[in-house]
């Protein structure tokens, strides 16, 4: 039996939401940008310079060891837009937070099953949730979070773009606890990746660290401590018996 939480800290894609699509760039996205430079790139060239940034941005956080989050003039002027002409790369930089708001965004991003019972049952009790996300655009996510209509249902939504670093480093959660008025070790934090998720938990000193797998991302730690989850959910539906259990 898992410790009783006071708070809910929730991952975004993956845990409050998922999506079917690729996360290739939106074609309004290519087109928008080949309108901002003028023609300087093509399209083609545009779409290989985002792909090229997306892999260089893994490669960076993968080597990371102060997980220091990019901003996003750095994403567009050190990643996307370094090797442009110099009036290509400085139209961009205006414009680099919508941007990266709208290449954070996903239009088919739906809440997971059995996420709004879960929702519903915790603003019933009057316990907080929380929004602990790695992303390019924590706006693009307070958007979709609107538009699903369950903004009122999070109490603090924190974002790595937002705070200047990403899981696993432990201040997304300890700032998520903050803001909610309670400690880590009061809460459950739930993600859907072991590496970023399950061990940014242990190293923040949750209660217990939850494991909602997604698509096609590992399961298994490498069975150390701080990669081990306390319990494994298939869903919001398994979070939320969970959740009633403890209580």
């Amino acid at each position: 039996m898992l410790p009783s939480p006071s708070a809910l800290l929730l991952d975004f894609g993956g845990v409050i939401v998922e999506s079917g699509r690729s996360t290739q760039p939106t074609r309004d996205l290519v087109v928008r940008v080949h309108r901002l430079v003028g023609g300087a790139l093509t399209e083609d060239e545009i779409v290989a310079s985002l792909q090229r940034a997306d892999d260089l941005r893994d490669e960076r956080r993968a080597a990371s060891t102060e997980f220091l989050e990019l901003s996003h003039e750095q994403l567009w002027g050190e990643l996307i837009a370094e090797q442009w002409p110099a009036m290509a790369r400085a139209a961009v930089l205006v414009h680099a937070g919508d941007l990266t708001r709208q290449w954070a965004r996903r239009p088919d991003w739906r809440l997971r099953p059995g996420m709004a019972d879960l929702l519903d049952f915790t603003i019933g009790r009057g316990m907080p949730v929380a929004v602990v996300s790695n992303t390019r655009s924590g706006q693009a996510h307070r958007d979709m979070l609107d538009e699903l209509g369950v903004t009122g249902a999070f109490a603090a939504q924190i974002y790595s773009d937002e705070l200047g670093v990403f899981k696993p480093h432990p201040s997304m959660i300890w700032a998520a606890a903050r803001e909610l008025g309670v400690q880590a070790a009061q809460c459950w934090f739930v993600g859907d990746q072991v590496g970023k998720d399950i061990v940014c938990a242990r190293r923040a000193g949750t209660a217990a660290a939850i494991l909602m797998p997604y698509g096609t991302k590992p399961r298994q730690g490498d069975g150390t401590p701080e990669t081990t989850p306390d319990a494994v959910v298939a869903d919001g539906t398994e979070l939320l018996d969970l959740l009633r259990k403890s209580l």
